[in-house]
This record gives C-alpha cells, structure tokens and sequence, in this order.
C-alpha cells in the first residue's frame, strides 16, 4: 500500500480523481506545482493522511469543511494560493493538528474561535501570536479581536448606534475607565511582543518571486554581486525594485543533491522562526532554476571577520556571536515539538547582520528528526572538521552532533585556528591541541591579538577564555552521551558573559 508520495516542484495541473482515493497515504507532497481549480471536496476521503502540503500552487475557491474529516493531520499547509472565503470553523475537528499555514491566500472574513481549541498547535507554537501568524500573514481581510493583533471586524453602522443609545448614558464612566486600562496594557504589550514583530518577512506580503525580478535585483546574476559559493549553490547580492537588499541563493540544478537541499531549505525555514537564524524572504522554484531570497546580512560570514587582515573581533564580540548561534541551536533542538539538527555548523554558515548579531544560515543538509527519534542515518556528509564522530563513521544524526560541531566552532573562534591547520594531522588534532594547553598554556592557543589589551581587560577576556574553551571540550566529547545540551551551555555562557562583564576584582 502506498504510504508517502512526493510530487513536489513539478507541473501538474489538477489532482486526477484516482489519487483521493488513496485512503492509506499518510504523507502526501504537491507543494510547487501547478495545481489549480478548488480543492477537491472528497480530501477528506485521505483517513490516514498526517502530513499534507498544497503550498505554492494555484488552489482558488473556498477551503472544503470535508478537510475536517482529516482527524489524523498533524501538518497542513495551503500556503501560496488563492482561496477565498473564511477559515472554516470545522478546523477545531482537527485534534491531532500542530502546524497550520494558510499564509499569502485571498481569505476573508472573521478568525474562528474554534481554532483556539486545537490545543496541540496552540502548544507548538507556544503564544498566541506564534499561532496565527503563519494563518494571517497575506490574508489582509482577516479580521477578529483585538487581542490576537489583526484587523477589527466591521459591524452594522445602525446596530452599533442603537446599542450606543441605550447603553452609553449608563456605562460612560466605565468606558472611560476601561480605555485608561487598555492604553496601559497596550502601552506594556508593545513592548514585550517587540522581538516578534522584528521576527516578521520585511516584503510587504509573502509571494512569489519571478526569475526576471531576480535576474534584475542581481545585474543578471553578474561575478560583481556574488557574495560565495557553496556546496550547492552560488549566492549573490540583489536590490529589489522596492529597493530591499537581498541575498539570492542559485541553487545548481544540474548538480546531485541540489535540488533536494533547495526542498529541504523550504521546508526547514518555513516552519522556524528566530532573531538568529537567517530569515527566508521568499522563493522561485521552477523545473530549471531554483533560488532562495534571503534577508541580506551587511557584515558578511564569521569565516571572513576571523581571518581577513582588514577586520577583528574582541573577546566580547566573539562570546557574543558563539552566544547567538548557541541560542539559535537551542531553539532548533528543543524549541518546537520536531527537532531540526543543522548538520553543518561552521564560520562560513554564520552570518553577521549590520549589529553584529549572529545568524545561523545554510539547512540545505540539516535533518528534521520524529517525534520516537532521537537519532537518524544519512548518508550525506557534512564538513570535514565539525563533523561529530558518530556522524562521520556511521553517518548518526543527532542533536549531540550540532553540539559537537559548536564546540569545534567556539575553539576556531578562539584560537583562530580551523580544524584542518596545516598543524594538525593524525597525531594532533584542533581539540587535542586545546585540552592539552588548558590551564597552564591558556595564551599559547588562544588568538593573541585577544589578549593584547591593557592588564585590567586582559585579565577578564583570560579567565572569560579559558571558561569558554573548557565548555567547548564539554561540547565536543567523544561520546555523543558525554555531551551536554544546548540549554546547559546557553545557560553557561551567560553566566560566563555576566563574570566577564563585571571584571576580575569582583569574582
């Protein structure tokens, strides 16, 4: 019995009647296609269907209530078309529900309170805003109360003023108690829900990209704008006609792989959302090019502030940075209910926006683990150097494998030393060097220019150093077991930023 069926990134048209028949798929793809007409009004008929994907296609007319007969959902997306009508209320069936995106539609009408029911996506998402933003965005005629932070619904003019007739004479010093309380609690709300609002798409609107507009944004894709390359693709720099700058990942088509790490990168940006982690702006998939539109990062890679002579970075600076990737990590591992490993951590994957706040970029490898896994095989390798021992012999994917690859990380932003020096071979190795020269020969691997500073700031990045670089041998144990998790060492290397910051006479 077919089970998992993936046609996504192709050119069908319509769903052929024979393929809602299927009562066995649990996990079906259609996403970038062509797809059009209305759905289907027999999908209810996929009983066993957990994961659906409908995005970015030409879906129109009214999502079908039968969608409610889905009792096994646990992911659905019909993000990227253009439905029309309300949400329908018939959603609060969907009990096993924990992602919902029906962003960048045509949808209308008021936001159902049933949803507020589904308490697995409410968890998932962990707040309210969470919750709806991937329902909102793109729809501007949604509308509901005020605390969900969307458009108020209109009401009948007469029946309001009737209403006011009668009641406002009896309850005007209410009212006016009531609007001192609401400025205070917005007055306090606007400043707490700040870091997600910054978290929001910076385009008006989630849509679409064509070639031409790419083409354009990027000089025809020109040597001048070309910011790198990777495994499995070329990234250049772009101004859009709004005048956005943007980075555009090409990814190479022709090449093995690309094409399923561009899949991968969708998939893994569009559920995740973080100030550290690099932000997806939106994409352009067809059967020959393939590109990801990224938020532009003005300072460049960790790879070329520590090793280019033109640029450096302070012991805060650097603590800092390997602070952000450790808090990105935190919330791919333990911050939603499916795991996302990264598989690739390194400088050049960890890019510095204008305040130099780090984010981590680059899923085209990472793994998104069950909800019964702790652990998976691949067979794609990773970058000689991070990879975590298991990961390179067995091809074992963990989330104790990102933790090892941070802790090489944190000891190359220190030392300024890459893990595959001319220096180390078999007998050496960039760990072995570090956990060798701890505490007594501290200054023969940390990077000097670090410690060139007047004796009171000397002292502080010393001790702030050697606390760092032992927590990054910690990281990188041998034994996936051994290692600890990314909460333990957020929560370290705060407390080793806050002893910094206070100086060495007051430890």
């Amino acid at each position: 019995m077919l089970r998992n069926l993936f046609l996504g990134s192709n050119n069908f048209t319509s769903i052929p009647s024979t393929l809602t028949r299927l009562d066995g798929i649990v996990f079906l793809e259609l996403s970038s296609n062509s797809l059009n007409g209305s759905l289907p009004t027999d999908i209810g008929n996929w009983k066993s269907v957990t994961n659906l994907n409908l995005s970015d296609n030409q879906f129109s007319g009214a999502i079908p209530n039968s969608i409610a007969d889905l009792m096994h959902l646990t992911h659905l997306s019909l993000s990227g078309n253009m439905l029309q009508g309300s949400i329908p209320a018939s959603f609060d069936e969907l009990i096993s529900l924990e992602y919902l995106d029906l962003s960048r539609n045509n949808l209308s009408g008021m936001i159902p309170k049933s949803l507020e029911k589904l308490q697995n996506l409410k968890h998932f998402n962990r707040i309210i805003w969470k919750l709806l933003e991937p329902i909102i965005y793109g729809n501007e005629d949604l509308c509901g109360p005020s605390r969900l932070q969307v458009p108020p619904c209109k009401t009948d003019p007469s029946k309001s003023a009737n209403l006011l007739k009668y009641i406002l004479p009896a309850i005007g010093s209410v009212i006016l108690v009531s609007i001192v309380v609401i400025f205070l609690l917005r007055s306090r709300n606007t400043k707490t829900e700040l870091p997600i609002q910054e978290n929001l798409p910076l385009l008006p609107e989630w849509r679409r990209i064509s070639y031409h507009d790419l083409a354009q944004a990027t000089g025809g894709f020109s040597d001048s704008n070309l910011l790198g390359v990777g495994s499995f693709g070329s990234v250049y720099k772009g101004t859009l006609s709004t005048g956005m700058t943007i980075a555009v990942k090409v990814f190479h088509v022709n090449q093995d792989r690309a094409s399923k790490s561009f899949d991968i990168e969708c998939e893994v940006l569009r559920n995740i959302r973080h100030r550290n982690l690099v932000k997806i702006i939106s994409s352009c998939s067809n059967v020959e090019f393939k590109a990801l539109v990224l938020e532009f990062m003005s300072n460049g890679s960790l790879e070329k502030w520590l090793y280019s002579h033109n640029h450096f970075l302070n012991a805060l600076q650097r603590l800092n940075i390997v602070i952000d990737i450790a808090l990105a990590l935190e919330y791919l591992h333990h911050g939603h209910t499916l795991p996302v490993v990264h598989c690739d951590i390194k400088p050049n994957n960890i890019l510095l926006d204008t305040d130099m706040i780090a984010h981590l970029g680059d899923f085209g490898i990472a793994k998104l683990l069950g909800e019964e896994d702790s652990t998976i095989q691949t067979k794609t390798l990773a970058t000689i150097g991070y990879m975590s021992p298991e990961y390179g012999s067995e091809g074992i994917v963990s989330t104790k494998g990102d933790v090892y690859s941070f802790g090489v990380l944190v000891m190359e932003t220190f030392t300024r030393k890459k893990p595959t020096d001319d220096m180390f071979g078999e007998d050496m190795s960039l760990k072995r060097w570090v956990k060798e020269s701890l505490p007594s020969s501290l200054v023969d691997v940390v990077d000097s220019e670090l410690l060139n500073t007047r004796e009171r700031e000397g002292l502080a990045a010393k001790d702030c150093i050697l606390s760092i670089l032992q927590l990054s041998l910690e990281c990188s144990a041998e034994v996936a077991e051994e290692r600890i998790d990314m909460e333990e060492v957020v929560a370290r290397l705060k407390k080793i930023k806050t002893m910094y910051l206070r100086g060495p006479e007051q430890e």
